[in-house]
């Protein structure tokens, strides 16, 4: 199962390009507040104060583009972000199937998350994370559907492993 927000780019790049010159134009609208209008006196810093929690919001929500591939023997995990400059470390993972352990969903008030728990070379569990607050309702629940899909595949097959052996 192939699942990807790419083709809603434009409009996430759209809503950062807005954001930025929100944020530009405070920054213009404090200095011209300070050095010549004075309207809002002592309260000038409230025209920095509410781009930067907009940047702070788009920041938290993460990076948008999310792909997401299960066809074949191994997951394809995609995340990137479309600016540079708010970009966090965009993650690109693929690992055979028979890895995935469990995953887990976290939604929170204003982002959503993904994490993914396999196993390594060493017996350890590592912890993949995806930022997946920009996908629809459909999408997650057909992400989720598509990661059961694989666990239980994988349950199966230690199952069958176990029972040739005894």
């Amino acid at each position: 199962m192939r699942l990807s927000n790419r083709n809603k780019a434009p409009v996430y790049s759209f809503i950062y390009s807005l954001a930025g010159i929100v944020f530009i134009l405070g920054i213009i609208a404090f200095i011209l507040e300070i050095n010549k209008f004075d309207i809002f006196g002592k309260k000038a810093w409230v025209l920095l104060l509410i781009p930067t929690l907009l940047f702070v919001f788009l920041y938290w929500l993460g990076r948008p583009i999310f792909e997401y591939d299960s066809d074949g023997e191994a997951l394809n995990f995609r995340n990137n972000h479309i600016l540079y400059i708010l970009a966090k470390k965009n993650a690109k993972d693929e690992f055979p199937k028979y890895k995935l352990i469990k995953f887990n969903i976290v939604n929170a008030l204003i982002f959503r998350k993904l994490y993914v728990y396999i196993s390594s070379k060493k017996s350890h569990v590592l912890i993949l994370k995806y930022d997946i607050s920009f996908l629809s309702k459909k999408q997650v629940k057909d992400l989720k559907f598509s990661l059961n899909k694989v666990m239980k595949l994988n349950k199966e097959n230690v199952h069958q492993d176990n029972t040739e052996t005894d």
